[in-house]
């Protein structure tokens, strides 16, 4: 029996060293393979044959232990080494590696989680990463803003060459000298435009009026009879008459009739002169002097061609006769007019007529219209009628003002009508009645000469001004029927950049002195109308003055024609102050670049410090309504050592309304670099911004956190990924499914899932592999003892043969 026992028990030997060689040659042939951990065979004894329990110590002996034989060994374990292995660089960013506990976590088949160490990892047609036998590496995946999404875990994916992004800018940094020397700006630059009349007052309509001289009052045909009697005293009298038309105006009088009477007589004057030229003077005047006398006073008025007697019974205080006669080439306007309302524009020029010596005549005056409800114009019920003089062509003065139609005579003298001083005298204004904020721009006229037009036209206005020498981006309006002067003025103050709203009360805008001739008070920044003109008040300082050219405005009327409405604005006053200006690109979250000006002009100096206002100005600031450019404004305060102390604004937003970016643009403007000191001028320059354009991905790197950070083409990284790793309790436990490849075992416990360095898992290094740690000499020794185990249990089976064939020889 005992023979037999141990030919078994040298045969659990031979069997226990054959594992242990098949466990170590596994070592040896995975000594390169990267993140393997090698094993070891554990061994314990088999079943004993107990042969005596032995005794318990008693008074007469001192016990015997029991006696024993081992049966064999057996392989209780073969053990996973899960010790770190050595790190080794790697020129591969997607190679990773685990440093301390834990495990990289693919994807099996049909979803299941497999754990490894090895962090040889590759980019598959998907752009997932995947180790060398196609398995998917998860984690946490990102969304369309970048952001992780650790809901769940997906295959982790690095789009290179395909995904784009851009960086909205955040901060700008600015340097430069803003010199306390210089003029202060309180003063700004001031434009205005012609003046503008409107249509909606309608203009008279003179092509029915005839302009000629007034007809002779003819004094040949008229008989004399001083025969009668009457109440006049004896003497030489003199008489003159006039023919008179319908609004009571005479002609020119007729010369001196002389006739003598005698006491208590009278004078009879038969077939007094009628118009020559049809009825439009009805009537005729009488005048006479007093006996032996020279000056003529109205005693009568009779129908023309009729006769009139004179019997002394009036008495000479009425008028006195008007004898004042023209000489000259004049030309006539006529305005409707109603007393309290505003006068219409002009008509055309009536004449000219040339008259010597004379008076003219007007007939046929326009008849104002009767307005309906809803005109803009008041119910005209009288015609002014302007003349120029014989020695100025070009003003036109007022000669009368009178009921409309009939027939008009002039005998007023240049002299009479150009004398300003005389109470109601005054020069015709041609381009009539003056705009006013509820104008619609489409009845906004201009006046070139005599003749009149539309400033505007039903279409798309372009504006493109200039500000401080540099041009403005180009703004659109469209001019409907209903778009007045005001949304105009608006439209250009807003598209000029002027700020106006006083977003910080305790630092207003600050108004502009008026040096303006004739004029006195503060300006406030903004667009007004004064006296039929459109005036721009800019903010003060050089840099801000605003210009308009001839070019600044194109409209494309509804027929597609393109118009350049000049509307003549010109320098009423110059900005003053020391200003400086810069020029800069920021980039919305879509990576659209946006123009931005910045100007700084000097508000104020003390003994303490220095002020300068900053005004931003983008073409590209996009609001729901509106084309304000303006976008921030705020002060920058210097010591008396020119360093910078506060700003009392440091944000800009720029509106993005209309485009499918972040909006608003906000970001913060640093003016910790600018100084103060003193230079021969102020200068501003933005030198550093962090926003950008879009980038393609073109790289990535894989921080100890596990978070992959695509960077981008254009400097700007993102995250793309974070890995995560399990960390079992017993990683000996787990079940080795080859390739490099571990499943949850039973012994395990549950993993414990995270990101690197957190709740015990290791941290990862990018560009790394973890190698084999397999030590090969302590493999080679235990193979040399192994095999001497192998042999020596060989033994033991050789020894028992021979024992066993001794015994069988006794038979012999």
């Amino acid at each position: 029996m005992g023979l037999t026992s141990a030919l078994n028990t040298a045969l659990t030997g031979l069997s226990a060293a054959e594992t242990q060689i098949d466990v170590i040659g596994n070592n040896l042939a995975n000594s390169q393979t990267v993140g393997f951990k090698s094993s070891e065979a554990v061994f314990a004894s088999q079943f004993l044959q107990t042969l005596s329990l032995g005794g318990a110590p008693t008074e007469y002996s001192g016990g015997t232990n029991p006696r024993q034989v081992g049966l064999g060994v057996q392989v209780t374990e073969i053990a996973a080494n899960h010790e770190q292995g050595t790190i080794e660089i790697s020129s591969s960013a997607s190679d990773l590696a685990i440093q301390g506990d834990g495990f990289f976590i693919v994807e099996g088949a049909e979803g299941e989680r497999l754990y490894t160490r090895n962090g040889i990892f590759k980019l598959n047609s998907d752009a997932e990463l995947v180790n060398s036998t196609g398995h998917r590496l998860l984690g946490y995946g990102v969304d369309e803003q970048f952001r992780l999404q650790e809901s769940s875990m997906v295959p982790i994916e690095i789009p290179l060459g395909t995904e784009s992004v851009a960086k909205a800018t955040e901060n700008v940094t600015f340097e430069g000298t803003l010199t306390p020397e210089g003029e202060i700006a309180t003063q700004a630059k001031i434009i205005q435009s012609l003046q503008f009349g409107t249509a909606e007052v309608p203009r008279p309509d003179a092509t029915g009026v005839s302009l000629s001289s007034a007809p002779l009052s003819d004094h040949v045909g008229i008989t004399v009879n001083n025969s009668g009697v009457g109440t006049l005293a004896a003497g030489d009298y003199q008489y003159r008459v006039a023919l008179v038309d319908s609004n009571g105006n005479e002609a020119a009088p007729s010369a001196t009739i002389t006739t003598t009477v005698g006491a208590n007589g009278r004078v009879e004057l038969g077939s007094l002169p009628v118009d020559p030229n049809g009825g439009d003077y009805p009537n005729v005047n009488i005048y006479r002097t007093g006996p032996n006398g020279n000056d003529f006073f109205q005693i009568g008025s009779v129908a023309a061609g009729g006769d009139f007697v004179d019997d002394g019974s009036t008495a000479l205080t009425g008028n006195a006769l008007d004898t004042d006669l023209l000489t000259g080439n004049y030309t006539y306007m006529v305005t409707y007019y109603r007393n309290g309302e505003v006068e219409s524009r002009p008509s055309v020029l009536i004449g000219p007529q040339n008259v010597v010596n004379g008076r003219t005549s007007l007939s046929g005056l326009p008849i104002p219209p009767v307005p309906e409800a809803g005109d803009g114009f008041p119910a005209y019920d009288e015609i002014r009628i302007y003349r120029n003089l014989s020695n100025d062509q070009n003003n036109f003065y007022l000669v009368d003002t009178v009921p409309p139609g009939g027939t008009f005579t002039d005998s007023r003298s240049d002299a009479e009508i150009a004398d300003l001083s005389i109470s109601g005298n005054q020069v015709l204004d041609l381009d009539g009645p003056q705009i006013h904020a509820s104008t619609l721009l489409t009845d906004v006229l201009k006046r070139d000469g005599l003749t009149y037009q539309k400033a505007f036209q039903l279409g798309t206005l372009s504006y493109s001004g200039r500000k401080g020498d540099r041009a403005l981006g180009s703004k659109d309006f469209e001019i409907t029927e209903t778009t007045t002067m005001q949304d105009f003025i608006d439209f250009v103050e807003d598209s000029s950049g002027i700020q106006t709203v006083q977003v910080d009360a305790v630092n207003p805008i600050p108004a502009s002195e008026n040096n303006i001739p004739g004029q006195t008070g503060t300006i406030y920044p903004g667009g007004y109308i004064q006296d039929g003109t459109i005036r721009f008040v800019s903010n003060t300082g050089e840099a801000n003055g605003l210009e308009i050219d001839l070019a600044a405005f194109r409209i494309k009327g509804l027929d597609g024609n393109v118009t350049t409405p000049n509307l003549g604005f010109g320098t009423l006053q110059e900005g003053v102050g020391e200003s400086a200006v810069s020029d800069f690109i920021v980039y919305d979250s879509l990576g659209v670049p946006i123009n931005v000006r910045m100007t700084a002009t000097l508000e104020s100096r003390t003994d303490e410090q220095t002020v300068y206002r900053w005004y931003a100005d983008s073409p590209e600031n996009q609001t729901t309504s509106g084309t304000n450019i303006s976008v921030g404004t705020g002060l920058i305060q210097f010591d008396g050592n020119g360093n910078f102390i506060a700003a009392t604004n440091d944000q800009i937003a720029i509106n993005r309304t209309g485009v499918p970016s972040v909006s608003p643009l906000q970001f913060t403007v640093d003016f910790n670099r600018v100084s103060g000191l003193a230079t021969e001028s102020a200068s501003l320059a933005a030198t550093q911004q962090d926003g950008s354009e879009p980038g393609v991905l073109n790289s990535y790197v894989v921080g100890e956190d596990g978070l992959i950070r695509g960077v981008f083409s254009n400097g700007v990284s993102r995250s793309l990924g974070q890995v995560q790793l399990a960390r079992f309790a017993n990683p000996v436990g787990l079940e080795a499914r080859g390739l490099n490849l571990y499943a949850q075992g039973v012994n395990t416990g549950l993993p414990v899932i995270g990101g690197p360095g957190e709740n015990g898992i290791g941290s990862v290094a990018g560009g790394a592999r973890e190698l084999s740690n397999t030590d090969i000499g302590k493999d080679l020794i235990s193979l040399v003892l192994a095999s001497t185990q192998y042999r020596g249990n060989s033994r033991v089976i050789t020894t028992s043969q021979q024992l066993i064939d001794e015994l069988l020889n006794l038979k012999r």
